[in-house]
Order: C-alpha cells, then sequence, then structure tokens
C-alpha cells in the first residue's frame, strides 16, 4: 500500500486522537492569524516531515506514529532534515535477525558491496544518457563491468567524477556544503535515506550494522549503503528542476515538496516496476532474506524503460 508523506511547513500543534493524526495550523499568511485543522488516519501515512520552529508536538502522538512505523523527519533552521524519528522494534524477529546481522562475514559484505556499487553506476549512465544524449556513457558502462569484491580498485569514485563533471557543468563539485543545487540534492538524498531506514527497521534489521559505511557516530551506515544506487533518482529530479527554474540557496515550500515526491516516483525492481517508498522495502527485504539463506540476490532499483517522460507523481 501507498502511504502517504505529509509536509508542516507553519506553525502547528499535531496530537493523536482517535487512530486520527490531528493537526491545528496557522496560517501564516493571514494577519488574523488564523487557525485550521486537519486530521489524517494513521493507517494512511508513512512519513511526516516538520519544518517549522514552532511546531510542537505531543510525546502520545511520537509514540503512536512509532507504533504503527511511520518516520518523522525534523528539519533544522535551513530547512534540511536532521532527524529521524524511527522505531526500535519494527519486527517481531528483530533480534534474530540483528543477530544474523553481526555474524555475517567481510567476504560477503565486500561481494554485496560491489553489487550495490555496480548497479549505481548503471543507474548514473542511464540517468547520463537520458539528460545529456550527447555525452557518452561507455566509460561508466566499463566502469560498472570492472567493479570487483569490496570494489577495492574504487570504481564508485572514478565513475562519479565522470557522471557530476558532466551531469550539471564541468565546474561543479558535489560537496555536501558545496553551491546550488547541492543543497537540493542534499534535501533529496535525506529523504531516501529516511525511507531506506523505515524499510530496514521494517525487515526487522538494525540500521547501524552496515556493509561498507563505518562510523561509530552514524546510527543508518546500513542504511547509507543500499541507498546508493537509489540516489541517481534524487539527480534526475533535481538536474529538471533546475533546468525549468533558476535554483537559489533558499529551499521553498514548492521546492521541498518536488524533492518529497522522489517517494512516489517510478522505480523497477525485481523486474516489476513499484512507488519509489515501495521499492525501499523490497531492498530491505531482500538483504533480510540474504542474511538467512546467503543465496538471495539484493533488490536493487533499476531506471525504468522511457524515464525520460516520467512525470514525478505529486503528493496529494
Amino acid at each position: 500500500m501507498l502511504k502517504r508523506t505529509i509536509y508542516f511547513g507553519n506553525p502547528a500543534h499535531i496530537s493523536i486522537k482517535n487512530k486520527l493524526l490531528w493537526a491545528e495550523i496557522k496560517d501564516t499568511n493571514n494577519t488574523a492569524s488564523d487557525m485550521r485543522q486537519v486530521s489524517f488516519a494513521l493507517s494512511d501515512l508513512g512519513f511526516i516531515v516538520l519544518d517549522h520552529p514552532q511546531i510542537t508536538i505531543t510525546h502520545y502522538a511520537l509514540s503512536a506514529l512509532a507504533e504503527e512505523n511511520i518516520v518523522v523527519i525534523s528539519c533544522d533552521q535551513k530547512h534540511l532534515p536532521i532527524s529521524l524519528n524511527l522505531p526500535i522494534y519494527g519486527n517481531s524477529l528483530h533480534t534474530k535477525r540483528i543477530q544474523k546481522q553481526i555474524s555475517i562475514t567481510l567476504p560477503q559484505k565486500k561481494q554485496l558491496w560491489a553489487s550495490i556499487i555496480k548497479q549505481k553506476i548503471i543507474n548514473q549512465a542511464k540517468i547520463l544518457s537520458i539528460l545529456k544524449p550527447e555525452i557518452s556513457i561507455e566509460l561508466l558502462i566499463n566502469a560498472s563491468k570492472d567493479v570487483r569484491s569490496g570494489d577495492t580498485t574504487n570504481r564508485e569514485a572514478y565513475a562519479s567524477t565522470f557522471y557530476w563533471k558532466h551531469l550539471f557543468d564541468l565546474d561543479f563539485i558535489r560537496d555536501r556544503y558545496g553551491d546550488p543545487p547541492n543543497h537540493l540534492l542534499n534535501y533529496g538524498y535525506a529523504i531516501v535515506r529516511s525511507s531506506i531506514a523505515k524499510a530496514i527497521v521494517g525487515s526487522g534489521l538494525h540500521p547501524s550494522l552496515g556493509l561498507f559505511h563505518k562510523n561509530q557516530y552514524n546510527a543508518f551506515c546500513l542504511a547509507d549503503d543500499l541507498m546508493e544506487p537509489y540516489r541517481p533518482f534524487v539527480d534526475f529530479t533535481v538536474f529538471s528542476m533546475a533546468a525549468r527554474e533558476d535554483i537559489s540557496e533558499e529551499l521553498t515550500t514548492k521546492i521541498k515538496r518536488e524533492l518529497l515526491s522522489i517517494l512516489t516516483m517510478d522505480v523497477i525492481v525485481n523486474k516489476r516496476t513499484s512507488p519509489l517508498m515501495v521499492a525501499t522495502q523490497h531492498t530491505a527485504d531482500s538483504y533480510q532474506q540474504y542474511l538467512s539463506d546467503k543465496k538471495t540476490k539484493l533488490k536493487l532499483p533499476e531506471i525504468p524503460k522511457n524515464y525520460a517522460t516520467t512525470k514525478i507523481k505529486r503528493l496529494s
């Protein structure tokens, strides 16, 4: 079932009543400071984005949202996602599956990481061929074929250097704190990361136990691993936005809503088309299955055919 993403960008008070999320929202465009009420069934929700310093939410609401496996994303003063609220237990077999995560061997991790990086580069090549058809993608295709166990020859960095250089312009540098449209990429990646993290917890796995990413201060190492082949979907969206309008450093409500709609973009996983937020669950489930049988291949996202004509579905 496709879940809704709800964005709150005005002062609001959020609570829960009778399995409904209630929000009293202040209309900042109205000098009378009118309040309006909206409500949503918890069963319909997948993500909630809180993006205003004057938003309050009850503790009971946070608990109820966690019980329903609904992700709460909080944004900082720059309107960038800064934290995720996830349930500790998203699956009844949580402990057993975490034990299998811990026992995975280094060679197995390296093989899985190679498959992730190979698909990421393939997706980058596909996106570049769509957005910049005049650019030869032979280097990227060859790089994807040359990925070894653990990506010991660092084909990911080699491919990314070529990809970013030709996707936007020769002077563009992909950097978290770099010039626009880096801030749009940051926002889009954070949204996809939250979807992956939710899927991981829902599969009974722990998001901090990664395959490649290792950082004692990072609670989402596995999410950072599994999201790699999903990044080009964000790149496609940001490029399309930048081509339509001038992108300033300000993240307007319109821009943020469009970036949030990435979660509903069409993605092919296991030869079937589904919304990105559903695809992330297939990816996480396939990793959980691999931990059980050591045979299942990761179900990683592919770019649909005729993707140039794909329209980003608007969130209702």
